[in-house]
């Protein structure tokens, strides 16, 4: 499919809803170049040494034990848009089941606008790990391999390490859903409360103070494992790639506002911070009390003041 088929299929959205996703696929897809997937058996054996390897240093960073799907899948940059587009149309079910019937224009607009977003994340995804958040399929380890080409490229940096990289992060990311089995169902739901609030016209404070703040456990935590999991330096790959985030032209950037991005490296700072004020008080195991339940998530106040949390949750 050419870009014109993609401009086309935006023009063409139907439907009555805010959004054609059918419509929004095609363009995204359409203007993105997917990459190779063509990969030598020592490349796909190569992904599948590094999740091996970093499933069993975050085991010993963690002393938790937790599962990690059957299988790694590489994809090219369209077929993590395919992969994707269902998780988008469900976060954004509150909005079009609210939605009156919405003019011919603005679906337009809402489909392209949508398209330009996923096209984006599409060209700059590394790794995700799905843990069946708003979904009913098994969890999954993706590799967008030609963005990990690509940018170890740009960033002038071994691939073999770079891959590496996004291989443990991904894996800590899996330790975490898997020591927390309610996770993703209190993930899910703060999502659908703040998108649902968002299809009425406001904004939730508690709910969005909520996911932001679990998010930024999350991202957090990840760090302070890979710290003691990751088996080399690694602060220079993650100063590189916010470099170039931060060296992106301004539309790029007005996408990575929209989209959060912004926010998220902010909540690996903050996360991160937390984190090793409590392990350098309780250990990895009172840190690792976090995932145990809810209840246990800091407060907003406590990723700031994190003797406050230890004094509620006294791990």
């Amino acid at each position: 499919m050419s870009l014109l088929d993609g401009f086309r299929a935006v023009t063409a959205a139907s439907g009555t809803g805010p959004i054609d996703w059918e419509a929004a696929a095609a363009a995204a897809t359409a203007a993105t170049d997917p990459g190779s997937v063509s990969l030598t058996a020592a490349e796909e054996e190569a992904y599948a040494a590094d999740v091996r390897a970093a499933r069993d240093a975050v085991t010993d960073a963690t002393n938790a034990a937790f599962e990690l799907p059957e299988s790694v899948t590489i994809l090219n940059r369209n077929h993590w848009i395919e992969a994707n587009i269902g998780t988008f149309e469900r976060v954004m079910g509150p909005i079009e089941a609210r939605a009156d019937e919405i003019p011919g224009i603005a679906r337009t607009i809402n489909t392209t606008t949508m398209a330009v977003m996923l096209g984006f994340l599409g060209r700059n995804v590394l790794g995700q790990y799905d843990p069946v958040l708003l979904g009913e399929d098994p969890h999954e380890l993706y590799f967008v391999h030609p963005n990990i080409v690509e940018i170890a490229d740009q960033l002038n940096v071994p691939l073999a390490r770079f891959r590496r990289w996004i291989a443990f992060h991904e894996v800590t990311h899996a330790a975490e859903f898997g020591a927390a089995p309610w996770l993703s169902s209190y993930l899910e739901t703060r999502v659908e409360e703040t998108v649902g609030d968002l299809a009425d016209g406001q904004i939730d404070r508690d709910a969005f103070a909520e996911l932001n703040t679990a998010m930024t456990a999350v991202e957090g935590y990840a760090e302070l494992v890979m710290d003691d999991a990751f088996d080399r330096p690694y602060q220079d790959l993650r100063d590189a790639l916010d470099r170039r985030r931060n060296n992106r032209g301004p539309v790029a950037g007005l996408i990575q506002r929209l989209l959060g991005l912004g926010l998220k490296r902010q909540q690996y700072e903050r996360g991160k911070a937390f984190f090793e004020a409590v392990a350098a008080e309780r250990g990895i195991d009172g840190a690792h009390a976090v995932w145990e339940q809810p209840g246990n998530l800091p407060t907003d106040d406590e990723l700031d003041t994190p003797t406050r949390w230890l004094d509620r949750v006294d791990p």
